[in-house]
């Protein structure tokens, strides 16, 4: 088992910036043998994946958030972050952490995460 805790979600206005983390506990092997992700859900949309992360630290962004925000994960500590940067009012979601191997995944219960002015 996994467990997945979210922080760091706010209000923030337009051009700000917000720092999310996520907290694993439970199955070490699980937690430093996944690929982690952020995904987000705006209001009437679908779930998108906004970030990775694999094992090795290779990184895949969303087209939308290229240059703004950055992945990162301290194996160390069994957290995985989101640096979002020059957010803009598109960027309004609910922000899940994700741990996922070939034939598991977990999720975390999200964050939400307002840009507003």
């Amino acid at each position: 088992q996994v467990q997945l805790v979210e922080s760091g979600g706010g209000l923030v206005q337009p051009g700000g910036s917000l720092r999310l983390s996520c907290a694993a506990s439970g199955n070490i092997f699980r937690i430093v043998s996944s690929t982690m992700g952020w995904y987000r859900q705006a209001p009437g949309k679908q779930r998108e994946l906004v970030a990775s992360i694999t094992t090795a630290g290779n990184t895949n962004y969303a087209d939308s958030v290229k240059g703004r925000f950055t992945i990162s994960r301290d194996n160390a500590k069994k957290t995985v972050y989101l640096q979002m940067n020059s957010l803009k009012p598109e960027d309004t979601a609910v922000y899940y952490c994700n741990a996922h191997a070939s034939n598991w995944d977990h999720w975390g219960q999200g964050t939400q995460v307002t840009v507003s002015s």
